[in-house]
């Protein structure tokens, strides 16, 4: 087990693909930190089958990410997954929104890189790995604040990879297709509402469209993503942009 020793935080790991990464690093003997919101009975089961710390702090807040890295304690591998969708046009986004978004999608990346690398340096060793999309590479209408979080996250992750290159600390992003998980499963019905369609619809004609192999991806496969770049051999991978998104972003 290649990650023995080393402790893990992954934000939004109660469930989708935070959840598979959090399984992926366990299972190659990584501690653990878990950290999102859910079913209070739910996060106390996947701590008793992960062996894992938890923390329920709000990343939406400079504060609430200062406590999680309070609460973490000093992490060897940082995953920044939490994230959140809203699907409007743009002259009806609400602001509150844009500001949630832009704050949870980016900036806890942004807070959890700065409290974090202190440790990483003085290791000598870290990888921060962040969740992005096939959206930081390529737009979609009616998600300004997403697209905009999420092609932030591509750059900050670059700003990263310069700034710690020669301390042994690498930093990437992931960025999946479209992927069945509740972020996605929860945004059908704006989008039903944004562009007059039906369930099905959004399913084939908007989600899948731009997949070429038109297969939602596996949490499975971006966790496979994340441990790889964790081990030594991926030790110059360094400011990457990795695309599991069936070709979306190939056209």
């Amino acid at each position: 087990m290649f990650l023995s020793g080393k402790r893990a935080l992954v934000t939004g790991s109660t469930s989708g693909i935070g959840l598979a990464m959090a399984r992926a690093l366990k299972a190659e003997g990584a501690g653990l930190v878990l950290s999102g919101f859910g079913d209070p009975d739910e996060i106390a089961a996947l701590q008793e089958e992960l062996d894992a710390g938890f923390s329920g702090a709000d990343l939406a807040t400079a504060a609430g990410c200062e406590q999680l890295m309070e609460e973490a304690g000093d992490v060897d591998i940082i995953v920044n997954n939490a994230g959140m969708q809203f699907v409007s046009p743009v002259e009806e986004f609400p602001v509150e929104k844009w500001e949630k978004i832009i704050a949870l999608n980016l900036g806890s990346a942004f807070h959890t890189a700065r409290l974090g690398v202190p440790y990483m340096k003085k290791a000598g060793w870290g990888r921060i790995i962040n969740t992005a999309s096939a959206h930081s590479k390529a737009a979609s209408p009616f998600k300004t604040a997403y697209v905009s979080a999420k092609h932030g996250l591509a750059g900050l992750t670059k700003t990263l990879a310069l700034e710690l290159a020669e301390f042994n600390i690498t930093a990437n992003c992931i960025s999946p297709g479209y992927v069945w998980t509740p972020l996605v499963e929860n945004q059908i019905p704006d989008t039903m509402k944004a562009r007059g369609l039906t369930r099905e619809e959004v399913i084939n004609d908007v989600l899948l469209a731009g997949q070429p192999t038109k297969k939602f991806v596996q949490v499975e496969e971006v966790a496979a993503m994340a441990l790889f770049l964790c081990r030594d051999e991926a030790q110059n991978i360094n400011g990457a942009n990795w695309s599991v998104d069936g070709g979306w972003t190939a056209k």
